[in-house]
């Protein structure tokens, strides 16, 4: 039974958000995205999981940056990789 909630989610403090709405990979290659996400631990901006590249959730793989944050305007949740979790703030 999963659980719902987390100390990743809880551990976050100030949410992060972008300075510039650009994934910072794809931008990189001209790529295009859908929406876009901001790591909670190092602050990237990257594309989310139904943009081709999918940037976000493998820099949360390769990184081991469990949690993010919508950087679409009006959209205010987190989001835990490891323990699938959504949150408001």
């Amino acid at each position: 039974m999963q659980s719902d909630t987390c100390s990743h989610l809880a551990a976050v403090g100030t949410v992060k958000q972008p300075a510039v709405r650009v994934c910072s990979e794809c931008a990189k290659t001209g790529a295009r995205w859908v929406h876009l996400r901001t790591c909670q631990e190092c602050g990237a901006t990257l594309c989310c999981d139904s943009s081709p590249n999918q940037h976000a959730s493998a820099h949360a793989r390769e990184s081991g940056h469990p949690v993010i944050a919508s950087a679409e305007p009006g959209e205010r949740w987190l989001y835990c990789y490891p323990d699938e979790l959504f949150k408001g703030y």
